[in-house]
């Protein structure tokens, strides 16, 4: 302690500036509802003028656990991400309990460290949307009994809970939604294909296609190396490269960063959109609706998809007799002025 310092108060100051026992103290920290309102004001009062600040470290480690549950988004920069991180913080808040915030970048070595590190802090749940759902790291976890909720990704067998959206569903309405307003090519823009949710989106719009009876080779596939905004401008720059025989009228995109990407190669080029192209995003992100050309996309309940696996963690790290659940939520068209003339 440096010359000038005062010493951090501690307990025992408390109790002796109040003139109470440190049980009394304790139960003021603990249990205030056990104390007179008289002597609690007093204990509070000797804290204020002592700056006392509760140790909440010491306090955990005395508990085997820290008063924490921790998120491990697949990308940060997916305003998707941090909206379902909005609605994990409201709950844990509403338990008194901190968010820890973490970023794979869609990379597995950071998100192994990730783990490591959270389950080194003894943090009471993990919740993850996971670069490769079936990785048996998640297994090892759940194993060694940390509480586990995986987000926006689904897997066979009940080993913990999940918490996903129909992905092949909402590949199938947004295609609909384009055969419906008379489109007869279109491109499935998205990639890469090792992604589930991508995967299942481009399965909900050939099943779409087909059901329609339309022909195989009219749904084109324009391939992306990553779900961002850059990606969906060089889709742009192929799309238009195609052989206007063969040039899709409209654009169905795995993200609404593609989209909006898509959107602003197309702008840039004087292609009118939707008279020329129209585009369908998905996940309706804040920005989709604030688009130069509001842009119609596949909406998932994000907060809910994060208060809903916050619960879920939660009632596993507090219930003996938790039940895992594996809830799939619906989506829904929002349909706006990128296909509708």
């Amino acid at each position: 302690m440096g010359r000038g310092q005062s010493p951090t108060p501690s307990v025992k100051d408390v109790a002796r500036a109040a003139a109470v026992s440190l049980g009394t103290v304790s139960n003021v920290l603990n249990q205030p509802e056990r104390v007179a309102p008289a002597t609690r004001e007093r204990v509070e009062q000797a804290m204020a003028e002592l700056g006392f600040v509760r140790n909440e470290s010491a306090r955990s480690l005395r508990a085997g656990q820290t008063r924490t549950v921790a998120y491990v988004m697949l990308d940060a920069g997916n305003p998707f991400f941090t909206d379902v991180a909005r609605g994990i913080e409201t709950t844990a808040e509403s338990a008194g309990l901190s968010l820890f915030l973490c970023n794979s970048d869609n990379r597995a070595d950071r998100e192994h460290a990730h783990l490591a590190h959270l389950e080194q802090q003894r943090v009471q749940g993990i919740l993850i949307t996971p670069v490769d759902p079936d990785s048996p790291e998640l297994d090892a976890l759940v194993r060694r009994r940390t509480p586990l909720v995986v987000v926006d990704r689904t897997r066979k067998g009940q080993s913990f809970c999940s918490v996903a959206v129909d992905d092949e569903l909402g590949g199938r309405i947004a295609v609909e939604h384009l055969i419906d307003r008379g489109h007869r090519r279109v491109a499935f823009v998205g990639g890469p294909m090792s992604l589930g949710q991508v995967t299942d989106r481009y399965l909900g719009a050939q099943q779409a296609w087909a059901a329609a009876g339309l022909p195989p080779e009219n749904l084109t596939l324009i391939s992306c190396e990553s779900l961002s905004v850059a990606e969906g401008r060089s889709a742009g720059e192929r799309w238009a490269g195609l052989p206007s025989s063969r040039r899709p009228t409209a654009a169905f995109c795995a993200n609404d960063l593609v989209a909006l990407g898509l959107l602003q190669q197309a702008t840039l080029a004087g292609v009118k959109v939707p008279d020329d192209l129209a585009i369908v995003g998905y996940d309706d992100i804040e920005f989709a609706a604030a688009a130069a050309v509001p842009l119609t996309s596949v909406r998932q309940p994000r907060s809910e998809l994060g208060r809903t696996a916050a619960e879920l963690v939660l009632d596993e790290a507090a219930n003996p007799r938790h039940q895992h659940q594996q809830v799939t939520f619906t989506p829904e068209l929002v349909a706006r002025a990128s296909t509708l003339t």
